[in-house]
């Protein structure tokens, strides 16, 4: 099982660098499956094997969203006046977020992601914007300085509820306001950083508080093998990922988002 939390980090580690998104679509699959298959679904953790799977992946986010940000700031990919108007909004719907997941049953969770999938793809492939490569250049809101203020807190607060990061809603909203998918892609991992931070301390905060013990191996609802090695390996996927940009085109980069997604809604659902 270790293997295979090698093999996903370091496809998280691609996929975050290359879509913005991949400790939450591509870990939380894998983490409840683990969760359950090791400790079984009747045991402390398996009842809540969502929870610490969406935990996990938050704190999994803050490293391989630093790193990744980090790695295409280097290149010139980010803006800091498109991402700043979005930072405080998204770190109060992280909060929020959390706070939700941890009063919720755990496989309503899993079906709600799933139901967002659903929904992401389709608005891919239907609504139009996403798919256009005739882009003249990304664009700011027009609303003044608060306007993306709900918007950013509705993001957060999705984000922190599925474990998911914020592209999902960031990579569409940047791509129709006129964003390449590398820009798209490269604004999606400043913009989770917030919500993963105070995602991941709300988590942790509500199993100190709620004396959520749930033995050796986890740090709240934090499982911490799990969490090392998928830093560790996301880390190699995100340096592998750089060297790819260069090689695809926007077009192919685009239609390769929702089947990425696709891919994840079978892994979800089979679980």
């Amino acid at each position: 099982m270790e293997l295979l939390l090698c093999l996903f980090g370091f496809i998280s580690g691609i996929t975050t660098a290359l879509f913005g998104f991949g400790g939450g679509f591509i870990t939380v699959p894998l983490l409840y499956a683990l969760i359950t298959l090791v400790w079984g679904p009747q045991s402390d953790a398996g009842s809540v094997a969502m929870q610490i799977a969406v935990a996990t992946s938050t704190c999994v986010m803050i490293f391989s969203s630093t790193l990744s940000s980090r790695a295409h700031y280097l290149k010139g990919n980010l803006s800091w006046p498109i991402i700043r108007p979005f930072i405080i909004p998204i770190s109060i719907g992280g909060i929020l977020g959390a706070i939700v997941a941890l009063s919720v049953d755990s496989a309503l969770i899993r079906w709600i992601f799933i139901g967002y999938l659903v929904i992401t793809i389709l608005d891919c492939f239907i609504r139009p914007g996403f798919m256009n490569t005739g882009s003249t250049g990304i664009q700011d809101s027009r609303g003044g300085i608060f306007a993306d203020t709900p918007i950013g807190v509705v993001i957060g607060a999705v984000a922190a509820f599925l474990g998911v990061g914020g592209s999902v809603m960031t990579v569409p909203l940047m791509r129709r306001r006129g964003a390449s998918m590398i820009q798209a892609a490269a604004f999606a991992n400043p913009l989770t950083l917030p919500m993963a931070i105070t995602g991941t301390l709300t988590y942790f905060y509500f199993a100190i508080d709620k004396h959520i013990d749930l033995g050796a191996g986890f740090l709240g609802m934090i499982y911490i093998k799990g969490a090392l090695i998928l830093i560790a390996t996301s880390w190699l996927g995100i340096r592998f990922a750089s060297l790819l940009m260069p090689y695809l085109s926007d077009k192919r980069h685009a239609q390769s988002y929702p089947l990425l997604l696709l891919v994840v809604l079978a892994v979800m659902i089979l679980a």
